[in-house]
Formats: structure tokens, sequence, C-alpha cells
């Protein structure tokens, strides 16, 4: 049995799963005993098919329709038997040996059940991948610390870059690429599938939180994370799933906010 369940939930990935999957197996792939499951959304491109033909050892299951990421990787955890689950997005690339490293970092901190690695564009500037649990004044913080960093802002990258490289406790790391011990998972009810795209992570993280176990960055695992690319033709689709998935964190962690959040989309004409 693996010990390791990789679970990658695809929607018109085409462009994106072969490198992400050619980074996962062959020479490649992780020392752990592992599995990995594409869940594919109801792709319109060939996807899976791709997946079928070039990575005849990944097992593959069509969700039956775009339920989001939380309800894709959901119908994951329940068709995997790993005691370790990692949640991993089609536009990743692994670093050799970045999966090893996240699960030796879980195995050395019985009280952890989360772990993140350092992600990294393209250009191999650092992504800023965990934070605080998102309130108004955190995201204020969020915000202006990833939009400093993707316009490479001298103050604000090196900043990013000195806390990207440092190991530490977060309250929440990115499900770009998040390992997570399976009965934590299944203790919290899974994720929560309200959130069709966005801030899943971040709540299940909360989730975690609240059972006691903690949340960890581990910056010796890198993956390369080419953001967007799974949605790039579906932009003004994600931006409302976006939108949503806001408002549904607030009414769930900060209930006081969520009307003022509402209005606030509404008068800037985001909602």
């Amino acid at each position: 049995m693996p010990r390791l369940s990789i679970i990658i939930v695809t929607y018109n990935s085409r462009a994106d799963i072969e490198r992400c999957l050619g980074s996962l197996t062959g020479a490649h792939a992780p020392a752990v005993p592992h599995e990995i499951l594409v869940v594919d959304n109801a792709s319109s491109d060939d996807t899976l098919s791709v997946v079928r033909s070039q990575f005849p050892g990944v097992r593959t299951m069509a969700s039956g329709g775009n339920g989001g990421f939380a309800h894709g990787n959901n119908i994951g955890i329940r068709h995997t038997a790993g005691e370790l689950i990692l949640l991993l997005n089609p536009d990743t690339v692994v670093a050799a040996g970045a999966i090893d490293r996240l699960v030796a970092t879980l195995d050395a901190d019985p009280g952890a059940a989360i772990v993140g690695p350092r992600l990294v564009g393209a250009d191999g500037h650092a992504e800023l991948s965990f934070g605080r649990m998102i309130s108004p004044s955190a995201e204020l913080r969020q915000k202006l610390l990833v939009t400093g960093n993707d316009r490479q802002w001298p103050l604000i990258a090196s900043m990013v870059e000195r806390m990207t490289q440092r190991a530490q406790v977060v309250e929440w790391v990115s499900g770009a690429c998040l390992l997570v011990r399976r009965r934590e998972v299944e203790a919290a009810g899974l994720l929560d599938e309200r959130f069709f795209m966005y801030t899943e992570d971040v709540d299940l993280c909360a989730s975690i939180r609240a059972l006691g176990r903690t949340v960890l960055f581990e910056p010796a695992a890198v993956v390369v994370h080419l953001r967007g690319r799974s949605r790039a033709t579906v932009s003004r689709a994600a931006d409302a799933a976006y939108r949503r998935s806001h408002v549904a964190f607030y009414e769930k962690h900060h209930p006081r906010w969520a009307p003022i959040l509402r209005a606030y989309l509404r008068i800037t004409g985001k909602m």
C-alpha cells in the first residue's frame, strides 16, 4: 500500500500536465512509496487522454462535472489510501527530492499536520505561498506583499525572499502544493466545498489548526509554480469564482465583516 497519495485536480490542463507528471515519474519519482491520481473536472481539452497515453502508471478519474477545486480533491482523497496526501496543482514542476523533504519534515514533527514548500515562479523568484489567517488587516498586508513581489519592487521583493528562506510555523500554506496527514484532513471533514476556487487552502489549514495541530513552511523543498496557467482561458469565470469564495470565507470565519465585504464588492463593481 502506498504511504503517499498525490492528487492532482485538472481542468483544461493539457498545456501543463505533461510537465507536472514528468517531474513526478521516472527518474524524478519520489522515493516514498506513492500513488498518483489525476481527477479531471470535465476538461474540454484532451487532458485525460494525454495522461492515459503518456503516463500509464498514473490513475485517472473523471469527476463528472466541474464542482471546483475542493470537490475534485475530496473525490481524490476518498479514492486513495495513503496515510499522507499531497494536493498538487497541475501548473507545477516539482524539484528532485522536494516531496521526500516535505515527508521528512512532517515525520520529524508529530505535532504538525500540514507542510508546504517554497514555491517559485518560472523566473526563480519566490512566491509568497503562506501567510496569516485571512482577515481585513491580514489581506491588506498580504496583497501589498504579493503585488510588490510580483512587480519586483526592490524593498518588498527582498523582504519576500528573506521570508521564504526560513523554515517556520505559519497559519496557512498554498494549496498549489500542500502535504497533509490523512487522519487530520478526514477529522476536519475534508475540504469545504462551498469554496469553488480559492481560500479552500486557508480554510483547511484553519480547520487543522483548530484540531490543535500546526502548519509548517519548509523552504528546502522547492516547487516551480506557473501561476494561473490552468485558468488563463477562463479568467472572467475564475474571477467570479474567487469573489464567491471570498465572500463565503468571510461568512464562515468573519460573519460580521461579510456584509461590509459584499457592499464593497458591489460598489467597486466586482460582484
